[in-house]
């Protein structure tokens, strides 16, 4: 399994960096940590720019400045997780590695149909996998059709050991958590009833998604930590306020398994797709609210006076991610459609989700506390 850990540091990079974590920890893997040239930035950057209209097709095969690195093992799988389309290229540091290994997968994540017409010279270098996977429900039809294979979807995933409030839910101090993209209506309505000391309200200054995070771990501890503190967190679908981006692609986000996975009560609007209905088809998966935040205070009013649908909202969540959506999950998944037998190490990973889940006093017992600390919104 390649990693970019050492020289790919943005906080869009943390969330995967920690599913590569669940997975060497769930099976036998060699995690091979790629390392730069020292001209790596000037390469890479000249390669990003041309390859995409290299009608030769050759540049998708070329290392674009990292370190080459030569297998000396020999392996069942090879599994290559790229968060962007570019990340496919740093495979090419390691050389000859289909000589290594029986099988090979690629997951491709942020992959956007509209975008696969403009990708025409390099995207069937994905033909040299035996398995494609990509992150986005709505791509699979269409890279499918364009590579001429069979691709699956794969959506993203949390560490739910990680984020879930149980065995000891700590307080819910936080009232709302907004972080990465925002409905800026919404975040307003939010602002004033912070500005009253009506709410605490936690939200991100600054452009978090492309910032430079230091030790992916303490941030996602931190983020785990902040979530599973938050009574509401805020949601909206994948890529929000890029519509040149999507062109009416309609995805889910990471934002909904962290915030399921950590107990919070989903506030926002669900994303209307079928891959979103299939994954989140519990009761009150997400608390809907217009996009303007019109409906906000009645919405935050009327939930007020339900302090027994919150915590079981709370519980629901937190359940159901646990039973789901981690990352063990999507490995096993993987691991199926390669044809390899799950790990013992992967069994009991999913069999200690399923006890937190099922367990209700060691894993669902505790209510949230709203009675006492939600304040009432009316002036």
């Amino acid at each position: 399994m390649p990693t970019w850990r050492k020289f790919a540091h943005k906080a869009y990079h943390c969330g995967w960096y920690e599913g590569e974590d669940v997975f060497c920890n769930s099976d036998d893997v060699d995690l091979i940590q790629l390392e730069p040239s020292k001209r790596f930035g000037f390469t890479e950057l000249w390669h990003r720019r041309l390859v995409w209209r290299d009608r030769s097709q050759r540049l998708a095969y070329v290392n674009p400045g990292l370190r080459t690195i030569r297998l000396k093992n020999e392996y069942d799988l090879l599994f290559v997780h790229c968060q962007t389309w570019w990340e496919l290229f740093y495979l090419n540091a390691i050389e000859g590695w289909k000589d290594h290994c029986k099988t090979s997968v690629c997951w491709i994540d942020e992959l956007w149909a509209a975008d696969l017409p403009h990708y025409k010279y390099w995207i069937q270098s994905l033909r040299r996998f035996d398995h494609v996977f990509v992150g986005l429900a709505g791509t699979v039809a269409a890279l499918s059709d364009v590579i001429e294979r069979q691709c699956h979807y794969l959506p993203a995933a949390v560490d739910a050991l990680r984020f879930t409030p149980y065995p000891t839910p700590p307080p819910r101090v936080i009232d709302a958590y907004s972080m990465g993209r925002r409905r800026e209506q919404i975040h307003r309505e939010l602002l004033k009833l912070a500005e009253m000391n009506r709410i605490f309200y936690l939200y991100d200054t600054m452009h978090t998604g492309g910032s430079t995070v230091p030790d992916y771990r303490q941030h996602r501890d931190l983020l785990a930590n902040l979530a599973k503190r938050s009574r509401y967190f805020l949601v909206a679908p994948a890529r929000l306020g890029a519509p040149e981006e999507t062109q009416g692609q309609i995805e889910i986000g990471f934002r909904y398994y962290e915030a399921a996975a950590a107990g919070a009560v989903m506030l926002g609007q669900a994303p209307d797709c079928e891959a979103f209905r299939y994954a989140f088809d519990w009761p009150d998966s997400v608390i809907e609210i217009k996009p303007d935040g019109s409906d906000l205070r009645e919405v935050w009013e009327r939930l007020a006076e339900e302090p027994e649908r919150l915590t079981q909202i709370s519980r629901r969540n937190t359940a159901e991610a646990l039973r789901r959506h981690d990352w063990g999950h999507r490995w096993g998944r993987l691991l199926d459609i390669a044809g390899l037998a799950p790990t013992p190490a992967l069994q009991d990973r999913l069999r200690r989700l399923r006890e937190l889940a099922d367990t209700p006093h060691q894993g669902g017992a505790a209510p949230m506390p709203i009675n006492h600390s939600t304040p009432s919104l009316s002036l």
